[in-house]
């Protein structure tokens, strides 16, 4: 106990750099937005003291409610897509060998594309003119353009996410199974146990964890989009696809509403703060249960 207290200031020598370099990174940039979010200026940098103005404003706009009820079902659509469908890709990939080494890397490749390259793939593959997605869908007979009809656009925008991220959750998944003791199979062969009642009583309860981190890192990505549907769709057609965060940067950028984005981002903050929270709690619960599977 006397050398941990005697090297604890020497620790906090180390980490000082890290934590001066979040407080530059993100708490200042944070002050910043608060400060706007309570004041209101008519130019030379002349503020002046509005309250909680700019928050009442934002929560009784049908705008702020319509951009978080498109981005709470865009969210919850990719979710109920992607873990199901990572899983299953998980299950079905060998154990070991070249194959597993194989398959591994080519799931990683969609992670490997910058966001903004992924948002112009799809924006090239599902045109009508030159797409290779839109005309061979039109050539069957089926009306699509995602520039003009909303399903479309939110099919369109649905389906990159899914390309681009199932690959996460299968890997975490594909972790978490490979953590699983090989002695487990091998009791449920010698009780003649069946595909599902492995999966039900042995891996499922080994990837619990797994799968709320894959589901707390989907939602704050998904949660958090701008840069793919903003490059496919622009938010249109119309505000069909026009997210939470799309519209935070239109609201800023476009009309140039410091206060109302201000105070739109402080609440948007604070909604994926609290699932985070939340998620932590259930992991935090999780992890203080003692293990009965031994």
């Amino acid at each position: 106990m006397s050398v941990a207290k005697r090297n604890y200031p020497k620790a906090w020598l180390l980490v000082l750099p890290v934590v001066l370099m979040v407080a530059f990174n993100a708490v200042i940039p944070l002050m910043t937005v608060v400060n706007y979010s309570v004041q209101d200026t008519f130019g030379n940098n002349q503020f002046f003291w509005v309250g909680l103005e700019w928050f009442e404003e934002v929560l009784r706009s049908g705008r702020f409610g319509d951009a978080l009820g498109r981005q709470l079902l865009f969210t919850t659509l990719v979710l109920l897509i992607e873990i199901p469908l990572g899983l299953m890709i998980a299950l079905g990939l060998p154990k070991s060998g070249w194959r597993a080494s194989s398959y591994m890397m080519l799931l990683a490749l969609p992670l490997l594309i910058p966001w903004n390259v992924v948002g112009t793939i799809w924006q090239i593959f599902g045109r009508v003119d030159i797409g290779l997605a839109g005309s061979a869908i039109n050539a069957v007979g089926i009306d699509y353009n995602y520039t003009q009809d909303a399903l479309d656009a939110w099919i369109t925008v649905i389906a990159m996410d899914v390309w681009h991220w199932t690959s996460l959750v299968a890997l975490l998944c594909y972790s978490g199974l490979k953590s699983v003791p090989e002695v487990y199979y091998q009791a449920a062969a010698i009780d003649g146990a069946s595909r599902w009642a492995i999966f039900r009583y042995v891996q499922l309860p080994r990837l619990r964890q797994v799968l709320i981190i894959a589901f707390l890192l989907r939602f704050m990505d998904s949660f958090m989009i701008y840069t793919e549907p903003f490059v496919v769709t622009g938010g249109g057609p119309g505000n069909a696809t026009t997210f939470l965060s799309i519209d935070l940067v239109k609201l800023a950028l476009g009309q140039f509403d410091l206060g109302q984005a201000a105070a739109m981002s402080l609440i948007y903050f604070l909604i994926v703060l609290l699932v985070c929270w939340l998620f932590y709690t259930i992991m935090s619960v999780g992890d203080s249960q003692p293990d009965t599977r031994q």
